[in-house]
């Protein structure tokens, strides 16, 4: 097996044991080149030239070419966005409901905040419907089927959820949903980059959006919006420009085919050059393998916190139905409190909640040692 860890020396981590990349990863080192070396070079040819304008063309293109590759999509699919809640916006506010329609979703409360509130701002004019859930997340056996019906306009889920880390069977709900001609909306945040290769064909989704800035390990305010080919349709473009749209007869608008039809305006072309690069280097890892190592670290944080006392993990035990997630709590102790006290020995994990209760996550990735994780076992049994 590989061993976990050997790519810390890629990442610039600073020394540091960081244990959030379900909020926020850090970048490769060949990343942050990517980006510098953008800027460099726009700034070399003169912005708005025509030189940098086919650089720019040339940066986007390569883009959606990796993205489509990573899942397994045409580049004309890929819309380039700022964050996950972008594309998420793109359909809950793009989407023509017809008077009785319902949306369905997962859990309400227990989903993230980006794939919930989108949805329930819509409550005044649309049925929001939510499907019960277990401890862990996932959807109770026949709740999801028992909310569907003819006035559906959507069921929008997550692929893996933020707070206990488990996996949603995806494949198998959009299957169902092909079959009754219910429009599929997928939150995929926490899967593209760790969950091994994802096939958003097999998935049979509409929509899925991501950011570059998770697992894949891109900079801040970089996205994707995945919108299958005859489904852009179903959605009116959120923002309007000379990038998205034409003038005929000069009074009315047309929107050009998409993905420049939801691109109005222009994008973090930087930002855009370095989740390309960082893509590029996930891929070249290996997906699969990251999917092995990850699993491997979270399986050892999950044994050493379960011989903690008074500790309490959550998420599911099953290492499959889960992601590198590892959620938990020390009896009488403030996840607050936990988290700045790791914070201060160097070891960054994050503070969540599933429903009202407040947990401690760490969520490991490929830069992560089997070290890193000792020593926060260690540390957590001293607090």
């Amino acid at each position: 097996m590989d061993s976990p860890g050997s790519a810390s020396d890629d990442f610039a981590h600073g020394g540091k044991a960081y244990l959030n990349n379900a909020s926020v990863s850090i970048q490769p080192h060949q990343s942050i080149r990517a980006m510098t070396d953008f800027v460099t070079r726009y700034c070399g040819m003169g912005p708005d030239s025509a030189e940098s304008d086919k650089f720019v063309t040339e940066t986007m293109r390569v883009c959606r070419a990796t993205i489509a590759d990573l899942i397994n999509c045409e580049p004309d699919e890929i819309v380039l966005t700022q964050s996950t809640t972008d594309g998420v916006n793109a359909v809950a506010g793009g989407m023509r409901f017809a008077p009785g329609s319902n949306i369905v979703i997962r859990g309400g409360a227990h989903e993230h905040h980006s794939n919930y509130y989108a949805w329930l701002r819509l409550a005044p004019r649309v049925e929001v419907r939510s499907a019960a859930i277990d401890s862990d997340g996932l959807i109770e056996e026949g709740a999801l089927e028992g909310l569907i019906d003819s006035d559906t306009a959507l069921v929008s889920l997550s692929h893996a959820l933020y707070n206990t880390g488990a996996v949603l069977p995806i494949q198998e709900i959009g299957a169902q949903l092909r079959e009754r001609g219910v429009p599929f909306f997928v939150d995929a945040a926490q899967t593209i980059g760790c969950m091994g290769k994802v096939d958003v064909r097999k998935l049979g989704c509409d929509f899925m959006s991501f950011n570059g800035s998770k697992w894949l390990c891109g900079p801040m305010g970089t996205g994707v919006f995945y919108c299958r080919r005859g489904s852009e349709d179903l959605l009116e473009p959120l923002g309007v420009g000379g990038e998205s749209a034409m003038t005929y007869d000069g009074t009315k608008i047309a929107y050009r085919p998409s993905p420049e039809r939801f691109q109005a305006g222009f994008r973090n072309y930087a930002g855009v050059a370095a989740m390309t690069s960082a893509v590029q280097y996930l891929a070249g890892y290996g997906l699969d393998r990251v999917r092995r190592e990850v699993i491997a670290l979270a399986d050892r944080l999950r044994e050493g916190i379960s011989r903690i006392p008074g500790a309490t993990l959550y998420g599911p035990d099953d290492a499959s139905a889960r992601t590198s997630i590892v959620p938990f709590s020390l009896n009488g102790r403030d996840p607050a409190d936990v988290a700045a006290r790791l914070e201060a020995q160097g070891m960054i994990l994050a503070v969540r909640e599933i429903l009202d209760k407040k947990i401690v996550r760490a969520s490991p990735h490929l830069f992560n040692t089997e070290s890193q994780i000792d020593s926060l076992v260690a540390a957590l049994r001293e607090l």
